[in-house]
């Protein structure tokens, strides 16, 4: 199967050629565990999802790596104000790891509930500390760093054509950073980003700091961290190489994160970083940019409050293409909830004997799969199979196998929908241990609901999170 993909570098679809054959090396950008994602960190999840899927179904071996920030990521992509962990830690009023553990597990559990496939690999950036300081001690010794009194700079003046991602001017990109304020009078040119900060100046009092061999009067055994775009660069380098296949973040990153992660990474390791780079478009909230001040900036655990099943919002998410702008509204989410129950409800009046794939179905799915990976016609071929007049034995075949991708728990779903028909008793020790499960997912304590459900599991019962509550059905 030929696949085509828009890469961002060069502005067009192009056909997909891995560095080897039947293997993919792909890296996504990863949250910075500070606080609770919102939905709109859950869309670029569930997309990389279906497109780690995708590639999967078309026979690819991918090996997917998605880091976790945190250190280093401050509350502006260009290099000022204060380190998100920080503003957490005074916040909660805990320690930098537990916070970012308490996020972690929080972020897990959510990308679990929306049935995406776990990364190969989950790198932390305070694990590669080391591999940090190695990659800027290269790019200092080439020429291409330079030191201040406050911080360790990447010289953007030498880095070939440092703004092809993005297609902007160094003026344009100055402008759209917002970098009126230089914080530190010593860089040599505005766009010149922190490769190392110095424990020093406004990070004097930085809570995660580490030694290294870089030198500032202001202190003592180089002391400081590391800046947020040297990180994924050196993650990204330790578990896939010089060179990958694929890098996916949201458009946010084009201008300022991932062309600052191109230059570096090149100019330290002589080779191309990246061939095709993927960008999400953003999720809208009532057609307006999503916003914690109004409110708007939900998270999953908001969405189930009001009593939607995760999956249903991984089916809307899939309503539309990743390159799109998708507006969420919570009437759109009743219209993906009635249309996501009765598709569950369809096929499970479709019986129980499996036919055949359809190959003629199959092959137009896997033909919209092809082209960028488009969601919206694939749901499209996906419906229109199921209103042919194939067999049902046959439909069902497809549907499981489509689902496959789709990650819309179809067999799970259904067999409820007909456990609940046939109706069942459940012994009075299970119904304690799924009471018990409940009330140590309203107390979030994930760790003792995990437990419950596998001491539920090993007597033989399922416990399946809906709408309605928790539903208990036989092994």
């Amino acid at each position: 199967m030929v696949i085509k993909i828009y890469n961002t570098l060069g502005r067009e679809k192009q056909i997909f050629k891995p560095l080897k054959e039947g293997k993919i090396l792909m890296y996504q950008c990863g949250p910075t565990v500070y606080w609770t994602q919102h939905i709109g960190n859950m869309r670029a999840v569930v997309l990389a999802d279906f497109i780690v899927r995708s590639l999967q179904y078309a026979d690819y071996d991918v090996t997917l790596v998605r880091n976790y920030t945190d250190v280093g990521h401050l509350t502006s992509d260009e290099d000022e104000g204060e380190d998100k962990i920080e503003k957490g830690v005074r916040r909660e009023g805990i320690s930098p790891k537990e916070l970012t553990e308490k996020y972690i597990n929080l972020y897990n559990k959510d990308i679990k509930s929306l049935n995406a496939l776990p990364p190969d690999i989950c790198p932390r950036a305070t694990e590669y500390i080391p591999e940090m300081i190695d990659m800027v001690k290269i790019l200092l010794d080439k020429g291409l760093a330079y030191t201040t009194d406050l911080a360790v700079y990447f010289d953007t003046s030498k880095a070939k054509d440092y703004h092809r991602l993005s297609g902007q001017k160094t003026e344009e990109n100055i402008q759209g950073a917002g970098s009126g304020e230089i914080s530190d009078s010593n860089k040599k040119n505005p766009e010149d980003f922190a490769l190392w900060f110095f424990r020093a100046g406004e990070h004097k009092n930085a809570i995660q700091h580490w030694e290294s061999p870089f030198q500032s009067p202001l202190v003592s055994n180089g002391d400081g961290f590391p800046g947020w775009h040297i990180e994924c660069s050196a993650m990204a380098k330790k578990n896939l190489g010089n060179t990958i296949d694929i890098h996916m973040g949201g458009i946010e990153h084009i201008p300022v994160h991932h062309t600052n992660e191109i230059a570096q990474s090149e100019n330290a390791n002589g080779v191309p970083y990246v061939n095709y780079w993927i960008h999400n478009e953003h999720l809208l909230v009532d057609n307006a940019k999503m916003s914690k001040s109004e409110g708007t900036s939900f998270s999953l655990a908001e969405v189930e409050e009001k009593g939607f099943d995760p999956l249903v919002l991984r089916y809307f998410f899939l309503q539309a293409h990743y390159r799109s702008k998708q507006n969420f509204t919570w009437e759109a989410l009743e219209a993906a909830q009635k249309s996501l129950a009765n598709l569950y409800k369809q096929v499970s009046k479709m019986g129980t004997e499996y036919g055949e794939i359809n190959k003629k179905y199959q092959e137009k799915f896997m033909s919209q799969l092809a082209d960028d990976f488009n969601t919206p016609q694939a749901l499209a071929t996906f419906y229109e199979m199921i209103q042919s007049d194939i067999s049902p034995e046959d439909k069902l075949a497809t549907i499981f196998d489509f689902d496959e991708v789709l990650g819309l728990k179809i067999c799970e779903k259904v067999k409820l929908l007909r456990e609940e028909e046939k109706g069942f008793i459940v012994p009075e020790e299970i119904q304690k241990l799924v009471s018990a499960r409940e009330e140590a997912r309203q107390n979030k304590d994930w760790k003792e609901s995990d437990k419950l459900r596998d001491e539920i599991s090993v007597q033989g019962f399922e416990v399946l999170d809906t709408p309605e509550g928790p539903k208990i059905v036989k092994k």
